[in-house]
C-alpha cells in the first residue's frame, strides 16, 4: 500500500476526530415533476447543475479528503439523464450512496440498472390516499409510487419509505408505516418543518399544532413497528423536539455538509451557502463558513433533520447504531 493510499484510508478517522464532513447530502439536480407544499428549493428555474465530468472530479476529490457517505436527492434526482451512470462513477469512487426519489419514475429498466450498484434507495410517500397525495405533493402520481414500490420487491439492497408529517396526514402515517413493514421496506418518519432559514416553505394548510405532531410519532414508537436502533432513536427525537426539549449537536458543517446542483456548499439545506467546489476547496469553504449561525440554530432546537444529525447520533449510539437493521424482511400484505 502507497503512502498515498495509506492516508485515502486513514482520511475518514481523522476526519470523524477532528469534526470534518464523512456525509454529503448532494442536490444533484433542481428539476422535479411534482410540487410539495413543504418544498422551498428552487426549481425548474434552470439554474445550473453541475456536468457529470465536474461531479466525478469534486467526489473524487472529496473522497481523498475523507467523505465516505452521499444522500442523493434532488429537485428529483431520476429525472437527471445521466444518473445511473453518475451513480457508478461515485461507487467507482468508493463512497456509499443512498438515493432519494419521489419514487414516480421507477421502472423495471431503471430499477435493474441502478440494482447492480450497492445503493440504498429511499422513496417519499406521505399517504396511501389519491387525493390527500395529490393535495401535499401537487401532482397526481400516487399509482406510479405504488406501482414503483412494486416493482422494488425483490430490490437486493437497503430500501425506506420516508413519511413527512403534516397537518394533512398525521391521522395517515401509522398507515403508510404498517404499509412499509408490510411491504418490506425500513419505515422513516419525520416531521414538516418550516421557515427554518432557507428550508421548508410556510404552508399554512400543512402546519400544525407540536401537540398533535407529538401523538403521531408517539403512536408510531407505541406500535414497534419501527425496529429499535437508529431509526427508533429518530422517532423519539422528533418526540423531544416537538416537546420543545433541546436536542444533541448538530453535525451540519462537521461531519455532514450539503452541496446544490451548482456546486454550492452549505452547512445543511437550510444554511446560507459559504463556496463553491467549482472554484474552492472544501478546506476554504469550511473556513467560511457560519459555525456560530449553525450552533445558534442547532441549540435552538429548530429542527432535527436526519441529514444533518446521522453521524452524531450515531456515534453517541453506537450499540443502537450497529443493531439497527438494514434490510427488513417483506411480510404479507393486508
Amino acid at each position: 500500500m502507497t503512502m498515498g493510499s495509506l492516508q485515502t484510508h486513514i482520511q475518514p478517522l481523522v476526519n470523524l476526530l477532528q469534526k470534518k464532513p464523512l456525509l454529503a447530502i448532494f442536490e444533484i439536480n433542481l428539476q422535479c415533476n411534482s410540487k410539495c407544499g413543504y418544498c422551498d428549493l428552487p426549481l425548474n428555474q434552470g439554474r445550473y447543475e453541475l456536468s457529470r465530468t465536474e461531479i466525478k472530479s469534486i467526489f473524487t476529490d472529496l473522497y481523498h479528503n475523507g467523505l465516505r457517505y452521499v444522500f442523493i436527492q434532488g429537485g428529483e434526482p431520476t429525472l437527471r439523464k445521466d444518473l445511473l451512470e453518475i451513480i457508478g462513477d461515485l461507487h467507482q469512487t468508493g463512497l456509499k450512496l443512498s438515493l432519494i426519489t419521489n419514487g414516480t419514475r421507477l421502472t423495471e429498466q431503471f430499477i435493474e440498472a441502478l440494482a447492480q450498484y450497492p445503493v440504498d434507495l429511499s422513496i417519499s410517500l406521505d399517504t396511501l390516499d389519491r387525493d390527500l397525495y395529490r393535495k401535499i405533493r401537487g401532482a397526481d402520481q400516487l399509482k406510479l409510487v405504488l406501482a414503483g414500490l412494486q416493482r422494488l420487491q425483490d430490490y437486493p439492497h437497503p430500501k425506506y419509505i420516508t413519511c413527512i408529517v403534516s397537518a394533512q396526514n398525521r391521522n395517515k402515517v401509522l398507515e403508510v408505516v404498517r404499509f412499509a413493514r408490510q411491504s418490506g421496506f425500513m419505515p422513516v418518519v419525520g416531521a414538516y418543518h418550516w421557515d427554518i432559514e432557507r428550508y421548508g416553505k410556510v404552508d399554512p394548510e400543512l402546519q400544525y399544532e407540536n401537540s398533535q405532531a407529538r401523538a403521531v410519532f408517539e403512536e408510531v414508537i407505541e406500535s414497534n413497528l419501527v425496529p429499535r436502533g437508529y431509526f427508533r432513536n429518530y422517532l423519539e427525537d422528533n418526540v423531544r423536539w416537538l416537546s420543545g426539549d433541546k436536542l444533541n449537536a448538530c453535525d451540519a458543517g462537521r461531519y455532514s455538509i450539503a452541496i446544490d446542483a451548482s456546486g454550492n456548499v452549505a452547512g445543511c439545506l437550510a444554511m446560507s451557502h459559504a463556496g463553491n467546489l467549482r472554484e474552492q476547496k472544501l478546506s476554504t469553504i469550511l473556513a467560511n463558513m457560519d459555525f456560530e449561525k449553525i450552533d445558534n440554530c442547532s441549540n435552538q432546537s429548530s429542527c432535527n433533520m436526519m441529514c444533518s444529525r446521522v453521524i452524531g447520533s450515531n456515534l453517541r449510539q453506537p450499540i443502537s447504531a450497529i443493531l439497527t437493521p438494514v434490510r427488513l424482511e417483506e411480510e404479507t400484505i393486508a
